[in-house]
């Protein structure tokens, strides 16, 4: 199955790390349907491919070392991993793990930018990402919450060339990253930064949030807490469609979608 084209800096895949990858695989299972599927490229795999109508849409991998977060992390696509991991440094940023093959699929690296939120950049081998995206049961965006946002918003738009876009009639100090080359605005973004204010804990780092679209927000924060998990941000509603907040089983973060429904003029 051929995957989607990621340009430079684009979304191109989702993981999560747990310390029980079975209970994991079953906490997801049960909230967006997904199957799985074994990488197939050694004798032992350290992931499992999390499949949605028969494409793959994300990774769960078990936790190698206890100090792991638990959490959802985000890779950005890259033609060139080692020439963006100096990007990345230049621009005051960090690596967490430099560029490493992953043969055949491709080159991984971690990063963290200057206000410590984590994300990976992926070259593409064999593997490209998302093979489905923004249907039910799989990735349709992300944002970083930062406390510094003069120290985000130039990192990012340096980095990966984003174009901002400050959507002030939210009544939110929110901005949306819209590619190198396109036009700006809300239609073409590709993710966005929020800040983290006073209604977040004070010892909560900078960091990501994953969102995945599901038929319905209320049926899917109700199935997650069936399944062990919590709801951080009962459903509430927004001009992009129906939102909810939910940790699994195990303490990683994500959001859940559900698009507004289309009227027929």
């Amino acid at each position: 199955m051929a995957g989607l084209e990621f340009a430079e800096g684009t979304p191109c895949w989702v993981e999560v790390a747990l310390a029980d990858l079975e209970a994991g695989m079953r906490f997801y299972g049960e909230l967006f349907g997904w199957t799985y599927a074994d990488p197939g490229f050694t004798g032992r795999s350290l992931f499992v491919y999390a499949v949605s109508d028969g494409k793959k849409v994300a990774a769960l991998a078990p936790k190698l070392d206890g100090r792991m977060p638990t959490a959802w992390g985000v890779y950005f696509a890259t033609d060139n991993a080692a020439a963006l991991a100096r990007k990345v440094k230049d621009a005051g940023g960090q690596m967490v793990t430099d560029p490493v093959p992953v043969p055949p699929l491709g080159t991984m690296a971690v990063a963290a930018d200057p206000g410590g939120a984590v994300f990976g950049l992926w070259q593409a081998g064999t593997h490209a990402g998302f093979e489905k995206r923004d249907e039910p049961g799989s990735f349709c965006w992300t944002e970083v919450y930062s406390r510094r946002k003069e120290l985000t918003d130039p990192f990012y738009e340096t980095v990966f060339g984003f174009q901002g876009f400050d959507l002030e009639e939210t009544g939110q100090d929110f901005r949306t990253w819209s590619p190198a080359g396109a036009d700006v605005g809300p239609d073409t973004a590709i993710g966005g930064r929020s800040v983290i204010g006073d209604v977040f804990p004070a010892e909560m780092p900078d960091h990501f949030m994953i969102y995945f679209v599901v038929e319905d927000c209320d049926e899917a924060a109700a199935t997650a807490v069936a399944q062990g998990g919590r709801i951080q941000a009962e459903p509430f509603d927004t001009p992009y469609g129906r939102i909810a907040v939910l940790t699994d089983n195990q303490g990683a973060t994500f959001a859940v979608l559900a698009e507004p429904e289309e009227t027929v003029a």
